[in-house]
């Protein structure tokens, strides 16, 4: 991606994630008045003007905190500052400015990055209040005064970022990048598995469940072809939803299913199968996403020469309800079998991109209901005319049949079972859609 970056940077609670929404023209970033909400980057597209950037929201920056959350925070707005080509440094014209204020736009000096001042909070249509003044203390240039929740003054801060870019056209995104969301329950090691992918700290990994609240996305092209990792806040059983931001949180990982091609479902070697993994894969299979299920932490376990084949058995069983699913045994911490994560992904994304000819599918259906008789019902017995497929992401077949109540579910699974013995449709899910058409009909 050869899009100018352009992080937005300050200490906890100036209204970094609110300006960040308003730029991006929707609420990505999660905003609560609670200092520290934001604590991994988030990416988001901007354009000004024609020009095409990403824009990058962090963590507030407290630059003597010993508290761990905070102080890795810190080490992630770094990182953001390092890669930014233009920096925002927000301020608060409500409290003034204050001695973290100066502290960061010293850091973001030695850093040698453009950096403009934006004063946030500058409500007031008009002159701004003399209190603006005091932030030309900071040393950093002439402040841009902008208000994030009623957007006065973000044209005036856009057209000062744009004026740093690099006169150079801008590819378009590339098409061929294959979307990962990575998904699980709390602390069974998806940051951990992002951090091994990419081999840098992109996300916080903490022993705390519930560390990651917002997603993050992650950009890797290798042999095995390009990929966006996204990783997802833990998805936790409603009961034990209590914290606002976390529920934001949830809504957000269920929308970066929604925009991924594949899913991988993380669940914890050490503990096994949970219920609440069932959970979280039964919202990639409801969206019809690709999925492969990584077993993480496979180091950890004690193992026998029978130990993988008794797991896999078993999570067959567990799994029984997307059995179409790979399953493969990981290790985030040592880079175990990531290769094979790469690799999955890619071959289960073209299968749920896969489209078959009208005629291929109906010698395959000829075959199947020749070998097994469609079922009967007081006499009446089911007449499939013909099958065609009508799209993919997932692969969605359309069969035209006499009586939709005779098409039972066990005969839909038998002929699903013929459709991936022949074509092979391997983790991905499949729909069917049932349309009646009477004998005397056309």
């Amino acid at each position: 991606m050869n899009k100018p970056i352009v992080a937005i940077v300050g200490r906890p609670n100036v209204g970094k994630s609110t300006l960040f929404n308003k730029l991006i023209g929707s609420r990505l970033s999660i905003v609560d008045n609670t200092p520290g909400v934001t604590r991994d980057r988030i990416y988001g597209d901007c354009e000004w003007l024609n020009h095409k950037f990403l824009l990058v929201d962090t963590g507030g920056i407290e630059p003597y905190s010993t508290d761990v959350i905070l102080s890795q925070m810190r080490a992630q707005a770094e990182i953001a500052i390092d890669t930014a080509d233009v920096i925002i440094l927000v301020t608060d014209l409500n409290c003034g400015v204050v001695a973290s204020d100066y502290e960061v736009a010293a850091m973001l000096q030695k850093s040698g990055k453009p950096v403009i001042l934006c004063v946030n909070k500058c409500d007031s249509i008009g002159a701004p209040a003399p209190e603006f003044y005091e932030f030309y203390n900071l040393g950093i240039g002439d402040p841009i005064a902008v208000s994030s929740v009623h957007g006065h003054g973000t044209g005036d801060l856009l057209d000062e970022v744009i004026q740093y870019f690099p006169e150079t056209e801008q590819e378009e995104e590339d098409a061929e990048i294959i979307n990962v969301a990575i998904i699980g329950k709390p602390n069974v090691g998806k940051s951990s598995l992002v951090n091994r992918i990419s081999g840098e700290n992109r996300a916080i990994v903490s022993d705390i469940a519930g560390t990651t609240r917002d997603t993050t996305d992650t950009f890797v092209e290798n042999s095995f072809g390009k990929f966006n990792f996204i990783d997802t806040a833990g998805i936790r059983r409603k009961s034990r939803i209590n914290d606002a931001i976390e529920k934001f949180s949830i809504i957000r990982a269920r929308m970066a299913v929604e925009r991924a091609n594949v899913c991988i479902i993380m669940i914890d070697a050490t503990e096994g199968f949970t219920e609440q993994d069932s959970k979280v894969a039964g919202i990639a299979l409801e969206q019809g996403k690709a999925c492969i299920v990584a077993v993480n932490k496979w180091d950890a376990v004690e193992k026998d020469g029978n130990t993988m084949n008794d797991f896999r058995k078993k999570l067959a069983v567990d799994f029984s309800f997307m059995s179409f699913a790979p399953i493969i045994f990981i290790s985030a911490k040592t880079g175990q079998r990531i290769d094979r994560l790469f690799e999955t992904a890619a071959f289960v994304h073209s299968q749920n991109s896969m489209r078959i000819s009208t005629g291929r599918l109906n010698e395959v259906l000829a075959m199947a209901t020749a070998r097994v008789q469609p079922p009967t019902d007081k006499g009446k017995r089911l007449k499939i005319y013909y099958m065609t497929q009508a799209s993919t992401r997932p692969p969605t077949f359309v069969f035209f049949v006499n009586n939709a109540e005779l098409f039972h579910f066990s005969y839909q699974r038998y002929l699903e079972n013929q459709i991936r013995e022949v074509f092979g449709l391997d983790g991905t899910p499949v729909r069917f859609i049932i349309r009646e058409r009477g004998e005397g009909k056309k």
